[in-house]
């Protein structure tokens, strides 16, 4: 009996442990920066942005920038800032209209990689940072690939976790077609061609939107996920309930669903509108500077039911307009950095540690801090 209330004593001690060690994005202080934005539509005017982020460890002498992606926040990065907040500064942004981070207000063209990037600038530009290195996950690996090519000055090495460098040198394809050949892309059809069904169906129950998106190898979605064009969310109707975020606390959930009940999900579906696309792709083609020759770090999920990542940046020849590329492939879906963080990180690690990059000055410097 003794032996079993010291057992017992021992398991509750280690249950306050582990809920004392669990990541609590509440506790995070969150700063503004107040940026100036283009809105394309009804009319062309200038408006103000308030872009919210966390800034932790500015003393560090490196910035990595942490963009997320969609359906995503800052604190989908929790992994990573707890690897890195002691050695490196961490800027972490919620994107516009993301959380509470303002929008121009118009969806369609008001949301480009071009402007995304003016925005990242911006809060740099805030936080008194002069170069970083971004590090961007799912459509923030667009957001950082198009950072470093319009703005090496600043960006001075990447990573790019899931989604490989789309380069614009060629024509411009439509998601129509790029559907066909990629037949998980074809939800994105939906949020662009009808995007006022598409937000009702996402703002009706946020945590189940959530947790239908957010999913692993071992807690996957239904096969036939993402590929319908007039819903989001039909492949899961047999189910009452989607299981819980399989990375995520109850109190980590609890953030998502508050920070996303904030805005909605509107301005987040920026990212499949034909216009900004289309914008986005005519601003980088004719500048015609396609090649990014900093350091940059792809990491790809083997077992991703989006895509087949390694597939895709083969058939974009990404790496001919990478000269200073390293790949490496981790098991894993969609949230690979969240799913094997431990492996994750130490990629990332390792990658900085061995990578030189140019500081402020254009010296290159060797990372080697840690």
């Amino acid at each position: 009996m003794l032996r079993r209330s010291w057992l017992l004593l021992i398991a509750d001690i280690a249950l306050l442990q582990a809920s004392a060690m669990a990541f609590n994005p509440s506790a995070y202080r969150k700063h503004t920066a107040n940026c100036k934005a283009i809105r394309r539509a009804p009319t062309t005017e200038v408006v103000d942005l308030q872009l919210k982020y966390v800034d932790i460890n500015p003393k560090a002498s490196t910035t990595l920038l942490m963009v997320h992606g969609w359906p995503s926040l800052w604190s989908t990065w929790s992994k990573q800032i707890e690897e890195f907040q002691d050695d490196y500064h961490l800027i972490i942004p919620d994107l516009r209209g993301f959380g509470a981070s303002t929008h121009p207000g118009d969806t369609r063209s008001s949301g480009t990689l071009g402007d995304m990037v003016g925005d990242l600038v911006c809060i740099l530009q805030e936080a008194n940072v002069g170069s970083a290195i971004c590090m961007g996950h799912d459509w923030g690996s667009t957001v950082c690939y198009e950072a470093a090519r319009l703005r090496p000055d600043i960006f001075k090495a990447m990573i790019g976790v899931v989604v490989p460098y789309i380069p614009s040198a060629g024509p411009f394809v439509a998601m129509k077609d790029l559907a066909l050949v990629f037949p998980a892309l074809t939800y994105q059809l939906f949020f662009d061609t009808l995007t006022d069904a598409a937000v009702a169906e996402l703002d009706r129950d946020i945590r189940r939107t959530v947790r239908a998106t957010l999913r692993t190898v071992d807690s996957p979605p239904p096969e036939s996920f993402l590929k319908d064009k007039e819903s989001f969310l039909a492949a899961w109707d047999e189910f009452e309930e989607i299981p819980p975020i399989p990375f995520f606390t109850p109190e980590e959930e609890d953030y998502f669903v508050d920070q996303y009940s904030l805005n909605g999900f509107r301005h987040t579906l920026q990212f499949y509108t034909h216009h900004n696309r289309f914008i986005g792709w005519e601003l980088a083609n004719s500048q015609g500077n396609h090649t990014i020759y900093q350091p940059v770090l792809a990491i790809y999920p083997t077992q991703d039911p989006v895509s087949n990542w390694v597939h895709v940046a083969k058939h974009l020849n990404s790496s001919d307009f990478l000269p200073n590329l390293t790949t490496k492939l981790l098991p894993g879906a969609h949230w690979v950095h969240l799913e094997h963080p431990s492996e994750f990180n130490e990629l990332v690690r390792e990658w900085l540690s061995a990578t030189p990059w140019q500081d402020e000055k254009g010296h290159y410097k060797h990372v080697d801090e840690l």
